[in-house]
């Protein structure tokens, strides 16, 4: 053979060689990446699941935690409300000395009263001077009052007559009046007083009633609530409303004075079915001119 035809044919094997042995080194490290790419993907999606899944249960805990968070802030709330509550009832179940007196406070007077009886928490004062009766309150002894912590008990004395609708109106009118002048706030009761030997009626006490209920206090009635005493009578004989809505400072039954700390239990005695929150137990003191009383919890909402 010649030496080209040699060249030639050791040529044309190359050339027929080479693709063969690059099909073979190459596809079978193809064959492999396609067999991995299934598995791949697989593993892809498996992470997405359980990416969403994770996703989900957070969304859930969360949630949950929410939900959980609300219940225990409404049972505080509940708790908060009931503990609100009782408190409130505690408060309403105290009892609190206290005094009365037709005399002006001042330093003196209340030094008198706390060295000889105790400190009152309510000292009831009446509104405008009654000659030869009682002095009026004025801003002073407001003042004194208030800086020793002693709460003050609004009362109405310039009725000899309780009798007519009318009549009930424009007492009713003079005492607001006189409540506004010393800048008493709203929310406070006014006291009529009406005394045993004053002639008394429904009608009366209902324009008082109706009258104090339509401003910016709140309607009281003191007087001696006992079966023989006409305001007892004239008190039942009002409407339903009237007598389960005004607050009754009663002088029945009587016994002697005390000191605060030998004051008798509450024991006082009203109409039935009235806001019967203080008892004047005792009158005249020998010692400083009061008259001692135990008020209920409830008249700490009434007094100023």
């Amino acid at each position: 053979m010649r030496k080209y035809e040699l060249i030639t044919l050791i040529s044309l094997v190359l050339v027929i060689a080479i693709p063969v042995i690059i099909l073979f080194v190459y596809n079978p490290q193809e064959s492999t990446d396609h067999a991995k790419e299934p598995h791949t993907q697989e593993q892809d999606k498996n992470k997405d699941s359980e990416t969403e899944n994770k996703d989900e249960d957070n969304s859930k805990n969360k949630d949950n935690n929410k939900d959980s968070n609300k219940d225990q802030e409404k049972d505080k709330d509940k708790n908060k409300e009931k503990e609100e509550e009782a408190d409130k009832d505690d408060k309403k179940n105290e009892n609190h000395w206290g005094v009365d007196s037709a005399s002006y406070t001042d330093e003196e007077f209340l030094g008198c009263v706390v060295d000889n009886y105790g400190k009152p928490v309510i000292w009831g004062r009446y509104l405008g001077e009654k000659e030869g009766v009682s002095a009026g309150l004025d801003s002073d002894e407001v003042k004194l009052l208030h800086d020793n912590d002693i709460k003050i008990l609004v009362i109405y004395n310039h009725v000899e007559d309780a009798r007519g609708h009318d009549n009930g109106v424009e007492h009713a009118k003079q005492a607001i009046s006189m409540a506004e002048d010393l800048e008493i706030p709203e929310g406070v009761a006014i006291f009529v007083d009406i005394e045993p030997e004053y002639p008394v009626d429904a009608a009366f006490i209902e324009g008082w009633y109706t009258t104090i209920t339509d401003s910016n206090y709140e309607p009281g009635v003191y007087g001696v609530f006992s079966e023989e005493n006409e305001l007892l009578n004239a008190y039942n004989d009002m409407a339903k409303e009237a007598i389960e809505n005004t607050i009754v400072w009663t002088a029945y039954p009587q016994e002697d004075i005390t000191t605060k700390e030998d004051a008798p239990e509450y024991n006082p005695q009203g109409p039935e079915n009235a806001k019967t929150f203080g008892w004047q137990y005792a009158i005249d003191g020998e010692t400083c001119n009061i008259d001692t009383n135990i008020f209920n919890g409830n008249m700490m909402d009434f007094v100023w």
